[in-house]
């Protein structure tokens, strides 16, 4: 087993440049959220960017395991009514 201390795990400095309405949004996201930093805000969004593409990946990886059969549903949960379905294709968030 390797006793050597570990080396510290160093940041990298990212730029990027934004137009004046993701500036706006931006500010506007700190201020509703807190942040103190664009540093702050930023690391937030990344950390949304790489939950979300977890979430295609698995999603993927089970329409790639399950091919054309749809996935099994949980014991004790039923499938959908057309109505049900339809209402949610409805929905707005």
């Amino acid at each position: 087993m390797d006793s050597s201390p570990k080396e510290p795990r160093r940041g990298k400095l990212a730029q990027v440049r934004l137009q004046a309405d993701e500036v706006e949004a931006l500010q506007q996201a700190m201020r509703t959220l807190n942040l103190g930093s664009t540093s702050d805000a930023l690391r937030e969004g990344l950390h949304l960017l790489v939950r979300e593409a977890a979430e295609a990946g698995a999603a993927e990886e089970i329409r790639s395991f399950y091919g054309e059969r749809p996935a099994p549903l949980p014991d004790g949960v039923l499938p959908p009514t057309e109505e049900e379905l339809r209402a949610a294709d409805e929905m707005t968030w």
